[in-house]
């Protein structure tokens, strides 16, 4: 689904209808925002092909945060395109599976329909982010590709970071398309939300980002999972951080 000039929405109804970004950029390259899951690279590879290119003009891709959902299918796609990968600090050892991704409460809480295997997965503590340590090995990042606040070279895209889902978890922004890519500081399945409460490790945090997101006043929101925020996108980003518990 194209939704700006040389963006391309990638994903389907698996993993909570969990979405990835494809961005024609600033140097005619591809970077792609997440990876999706171990069975999606060829819905990735589809896509490339509608944008009109092959899978090795593929030369970033940008890791909003170390969850199994957005990161499973990354080492196929480094394998078949010579990627350069950059992710926050904060996540780089969760990518590379050194440390497990912080543990949510085992009791079930909204949306309900994430409790299994994501948010039962993630507060046992199997796998990456809580499902898929059989199915993801890992994958070093550069420490020359640790990301954090600001433009990249070569690129259209900014670097926002936007902690509360997880310590590192980024957001980027396409200014000259008026686009937001929040990653899982917004989610619109299974309904519209700051993030899933489930999943939220820091609720301060989480305020603070949607704050800090609405201010960039985006004309449309690609979010972690469901159907972008397409209409009054800076006034519905407002509403979240308003409704975002205090403490």
């Amino acid at each position: 689904m194209r939704i700006g000039e040389g963006i391309e929405m990638v994903g389907d109804a698996t993993y909570g209808s969990v979405r990835a970004f494809l961005v024609v950029d600033a140097d005619g390259k591809l970077t792609l925002i997440d990876t999706l899951g171990e069975k999606h690279p060829f819905m990735i590879l589809d896509a490339v092909r509608r944008l009109g290119f092959a899978i090795t003009d593929l030369e970033r891709i940008f890791l909003t945060h170390a969850h199994f959902s957005h990161l499973a299918g990354l080492v196929a796609l480094v394998a078949m395109s010579d990627a350069k990968v950059f992710v926050h600090e904060e996540e780089a050892d969760m990518v590379r599976l050194l440390r497990e991704a912080e543990r949510v409460p085992l009791l079930p809480r909204r949306p309900y329909r994430a409790y299994y295997p994501f948010q039962l997965g993630c507060a046992i503590g199997v796998g990456t982010s809580g499902i898929g340590r059989t199915r993801f090995d890992g994958f070093a990042v550069d420490p020359a590709n640790y990301l954090d606040e600001g433009k990249q070279p070569r690129s259209r895209i900014a670097v926002v970071h936007a902690p509360g889902h997880t310590r590192g978890h980024l957001a980027f922004s396409i200014e000259d398309e008026g686009v937001l890519l929040a990653g899982d500081a917004v989610v619109t399945w299974p309904y519209e939300a700051g993030g899933w409460d489930s999943f939220t490790l820091d609720r301060i945090e989480q305020r603070e980002t949607l704050t800090k997101l609405a201010d960039l006043a985006p004309e449309l929101v690609g979010v972690g999972h469901g159907d972008p925020i397409a209409g009054n996108a800076k006034r519905r980003l407002q509403r979240l951080a308003d409704q975002a518990p205090k403490a």
